[in-house]
């Protein structure tokens, strides 16, 4: 008899900010095209169709790091000192090689962009509980142009950081809110 069964870890990223007065803002969804343009050029271009759209939310697939698949192993088999991924933790900065990241390029740690721990839960995508889904929203008292998020299992610096993903800037000012809901599959 032969198993043919493979886990895998997959992971997106939904972004929503809303203003002062609970509107939604619209926020850049860059395409394949995009972000190539931005990560190897250095140039976040905006408002092309060829390159992308506007929309009220951001959906994007994000990078299981290395150390991602490790902790996952170490918390299944009870392994290594991992600790709970629970933690979001967003930037300004973009990473060269997400895979083998260890931490953001650039965290946010002020202006009511520090990491903290997420609302957890396990939801529902293919089969019954296979997505942890974690959500947290951030209340600024400063601008950011956010350009990176992660999942961290520790809620004050350092860690391990399991998922990393960048994206064109969200622009926030002060009394914005943005909301991360970030999701792995097993």
């Amino acid at each position: 008899m032969t198993l043919k069964t493979k886990m895998r870890l997959n992971g997106w990223t939904e972004i929503a900010v809303l203003d002062a007065n609970g509107r939604r803002k619209r926020l850049w969804a860059e395409n394949a095209l995009g972000r190539y343009i931005r990560r190897h050029l250095g140039m976040d271009l905006k408002g092309w169709f060829l390159l992308g759209n506007w929309t009220d939310r951001l959906v994007r697939a994000n990078t299981i790091t290395n150390v991602g698949h490790a902790a996952g192993n170490g918390r299944i088999s009870n392994q290594g000192s991992y600790n709970a991924m629970v933690n979001l933790a967003i930037g300004i900065g973009t990473q060269g090689t997400p895979a083998t990241a260890t931490a953001l390029a650039s965290e946010i740690t002020t202006g009511g962009g520090s990491r903290g721990a997420a609302t957890a839960s396990q939801v529902t995508t293919t089969v019954t509980n296979d997505t942890t889904q974690l959500v947290k929203t951030w209340t600024f008292t400063s601008s950011f142009a956010v350009t990176e998020e992660c999942i961290i299992d520790n809620a004050s610096s350092g860690g391990n950081m399991m998922a990393y993903q960048s994206f064109s800037a969200v622009n926030v000012v002060s009394t914005d809110q943005l909301t991360v809901t970030h999701k792995y599959q097993t």
